[in-house]
């Protein structure tokens, strides 16, 4: 099984205070128990880096450069894939939707990958399954 990673789940699995913590540690759990191979975009990577170092610390951020980055997949976005979802994202004309929402859905689609690990009811609008299930 194949899943993107979002996050709004990475960060909720780093966050002990995160309300969503406990369902994104099972969730978690239950992906590494699969095996299943996890893929995010490398904005996804970088805006984790960023939430966990301003909210949490730097200590986070080592954690999840340790432990949870090296089992990521990293979809590297070119220009192409930046090109097309600033279009997309100009033409969706919706301010709760961000730009790196718009990269993982079009990563997501080139990837042919249909299943999320996130806490973002965007996905779920553009047709994608979401774990854990809202």
């Amino acid at each position: 099984m194949n899943v993107y990673v979002d996050t709004s789940a990475l960060y909720a699995l780093l966050d002990a205070d995160d309300g969503k913590h406990r369902s994104a540690l099972g969730t978690w759990e239950d992906l590494l128990g699969g095996r299943t191979a996890l893929h995010a975009a490398n904005c996804v990577i970088l805006e984790t880096i960023a939430l966990l170092q301003g909210r949490i610390g730097l200590e986070a951020v080592r954690l999840f450069s340790a432990d949870i980055l090296p089992i990521i997949t990293v979809a590297w976005v070119d220009e192409g894939i930046h090109r097309s979802t600033h279009h997309a994202l100009l033409v969706a004309g919706r301010r709760q939707v961000s730009l790196i929402d718009c990269v993982s859905f079009e990563v997501m689609r080139r990837l042919d990958l249909d299943s999320a690990f996130c806490f973002d009811p965007h996905f779920a609008e553009q047709g994608f399954a979401v774990v854990p299930a809202a």
